[in-house]
């Protein structure tokens, strides 16, 4: 029994058309100027394709940080090698006149009469060299009479004593120790006291 929708005429049939593509079985959409996909789909591509937009535009800055970060690395390098520079020029000039000093020291030797003078010049001329040293930071370890410290001490002999309180002390400097700041710049060769 064929009923006809009501407004149909007579001997024709109403044709139904199922629109849903993924129902037909159809690749590719229906009707033109719809994509025929479901709107949470179009909605969830609309999400994607933003979110590898914001992914590039992040990795763009991400790249442009760090060409920016090496540059500045670069140039920090490069302030740091003028600044080491600096230093040892400054360090330098100060060491120039110390040079100078001991020069007029051997000038004045040259013609003065008795080794006193001489030996006052060059006196002097180390107390200027110290003082120097200790404007960068240098001073000279205090060894003698101290406990044996391999930190701080290089033993090169051992000399017998007689008191067991010399016992592993230092007796004797071979050559003195410098300290800077807190680091050791070149520990004291000394002799270290052995009780027999």
């Amino acid at each position: 029994m064929d009923e006809k929708p009501p407004n149909t005429p007579a001997g024709e049939r109403v044709k139904v058309v199922d629109r849903r593509w993924w129902a037909r079985g159809d690749d590719v959409p229906a009707a033109e100027g719809t994509s025929g996909k479901p709107s949470y789909v179009e909605e969830l591509e609309q999400r994607l394709a933003e979110r590898d937009r914001q992914v590039q535009q992040a990795l763009q800055q991400l790249k442009t940080a760090t060409t920016e970060y090496d540059e500045a690395r670069v140039r920090a390098r490069r302030e740091v090698v003028k600044e080491v520079e600096r230093s040892k020029r400054a360090m330098l000039g100060e060491l120039l006149e110390v040079l100078d000093n001991l020069d007029r020291a051997l000038d004045a030797a040259a013609t003065a009469q008795s080794v006193d003078s001489l030996l006052e010049g060059v006196r002097l001329v180390r107390t200027q060299f110290l003082s120097r040293l200790e404007g960068f930071g240098i001073t000279t370890l205090d060894a003698l009479d101290q406990p044996f410290d391999p930190a701080l001490h290089e033993a090169v002999t051992t000399v017998p004593v007689a008191s067991p309180e010399d016992d592993d002390r230092v007796v004797g400097i071979v050559r003195p120790g410098y300290r800077i700041g807190d680091d050791i710049l070149r520990p004291a060769m000394v002799a270290v006291g052995k009780h027999t």
